[in-house]
């Protein structure tokens, strides 16, 4: 029997579609990465926000449809979409077989038997588990759906900010940390595959410890990675400003395979939004984490993310958050339209925002990040940078790939030309010659190849 899947949202989530991967594969039954081909399809959806609602649904329709028109036998509907809305999916999606919560993972062989080998033929029954999410074991095997030069690493599941506007509390439960020993053992295995970059996750890496150790551990888990591995390029993702402690900053300059690159969403600057959004920390504190990564890491790339639009934000409030942007120069933005979701405190705040004026702020807020961007990458003309090579593009003859200053999937790129093909997960060091917007471009300086380096 042949089983497609279909992974929608984040990174984290990606690393539960690998776990079920890998129990699908050990149980006996055929991966094929053509849903035309499958006989059961599993889409691992997401719930976060209302665009990622919109495309998981989407997802399942289109998978109806191949259950209707082809020889699909039964569709099975996991992650936060399913926890979310595990009644509604039923009832709405009658196509749909079976639905698994997030603490259901590890139950993905039993689901798929229960629709095929066990059901009766004409048999209506329906397969639903949703297992106690603060119990389920974390981890597990894994089959990499990343290039194998590259994993993800998820130190912890949950996440006890309870930020008004966030529904992942609800969805995925509690922060609750992974054994450190647990980690470094599975961080051994990435290396054994081939993995030269890694990427720590999980909603929020800076509490990783507290509750398992009593205290914020995730410099020490770092030292003790890097001491067990020679894995390269180590990045951190999904750090919070109110918990950048000093040794984790100790250990970010110190440790040459630690990336000088940190995700640090701010979401606002304005005290009035960051106290609506029940963020830790004022606007100070927030200033104050941003000076001293600078002044303690002078080569530090800082990654963030705002939310614009969120209830009450006034035209003062996003003037704010402009001029923190023109003064700060982060080298990586996000900006995002507030979603306004069920079962968060933000859902009933009045003073809600106009879509249109929504969308307005994000434009501005990115053209403004866009032309700070485009003046720092003018400093990189003429420069050597070490790239990490991720493919070759036959039709431009281009090769192209990241730096450590770009993270997989949502950075930019750097494109060059070599006088030979480069493989992928190789480190090569490339001349920047032009600027394309987020992107750049150069040349590949073959006589001085690298094993790599986490310096940019």
């Amino acid at each position: 029997m042949k089983v497609g899947f279909v992974s929608l949202g984040c990174p984290k989530n990606q690393l539960d579609t690998e776990v079920m991967l890998h129990e699908v594969a050990t149980a006996g039954y055929e991966i094929t990465p053509e849903e035309t081909e499958a006989d059961v399809v599993i889409i691992n959806t997401c719930g976060f926000i209302e665009s990622a609602k919109k495309e998981a649904i989407d997802n399942i329709l289109d998978i109806a449809w191949l259950k209707k028109n082809h020889t699909l036998k039964a569709i099975v509907v996991t992650g936060c979409l399913a926890e979310r809305y595990r009644e509604s999916i039923l009832e709405e999606f009658p196509e749909v077989d079976a639905v698994l919560g997030v603490g259901s993972i590890h139950h993905i062989v039993e689901a798929i038997e229960a629709v095929t080998v066990k059901k009766k033929k004409g048999s209506k029954r329906k397969y639903t588990s949703f297992e106690d999410k603060e119990t389920v074991r974390l981890g597990g095997d894994r089959i990499l759906t990343t290039p194998e030069y590259t994993a993800y690493l998820k130190i912890a599941e949950g996440c006890d900010n309870r930020c008004a506007y966030c529904a992942i509390p609800a969805i995925r439960g509690g922060f609750r940390s992974r054994p450190m020993e647990d980690l470094v053992a599975e961080a051994k295995q990435l290396e054994a595959l081939g993995v030269k970059e890694l990427n720590i996750v999980a909603q929020d890496i800076t509490r990783y410890g507290l509750d398992l150790y009593g205290s914020y551990r995730l410099a020490e888990l770092l030292h003790k990675i890097t001491e067990e591995t020679e894995i390269p390029w180590i990045r951190l993702l999904y750090c919070y400003p109110d918990k950048i402690t000093d040794e984790l900053i100790a250990e970010i300059r110190d440790n040459p395979r630690i990336l000088k690159y940190i995700d640090l969403p701010m979401q606002h600057i304005s005290d009035r939004m960051l106290t609506a959004m029940n963020r830790h920390g004022d606007s100070a504190m927030v200033r104050s984490v941003v000076t001293k990564l600078r002044r303690e890491i002078p080569d530090i790339v800082i990654r963030t993310t705002f939310i614009v639009g969120f209830p009450g934000e006034t035209e003062k409030d996003f003037e704010e958050l402009c001029e923190f942007v023109k003064e700060s120069k982060f080298e990586r933005v996000g900006a995002f339209p507030y979603s306004r979701e069920e079962d968060t405190p933000a859902y009933d705040f009045p003073d809600q925002i106009d879509e249109q004026i929504k969308l307005d702020r994000m434009d501005l807020l990115m053209r403004e990040q866009l032309e700070i961007n485009e003046a720092r990458n003018q400093t990189k003309v003429g420069k050597t940078v070490t790239v990490l090579c991720e493919d070759y593009d036959p039709v431009s003859e281009t090769h192209f790939g990241r730096s450590a200053e770009d993270a997989p999937e949502i950075d930019g790129k750097i494109y060059f030309r070599s006088e030979k093909r480069i493989a992928p997960g190789s480190f090569v060091q490339v001349k920047i010659r032009e600027v394309l917007d987020y992107d750049l471009m150069g040349r590949a300086i073959l006589n001085n190849e690298i094993k790599g380096d986490a310096q940019i």
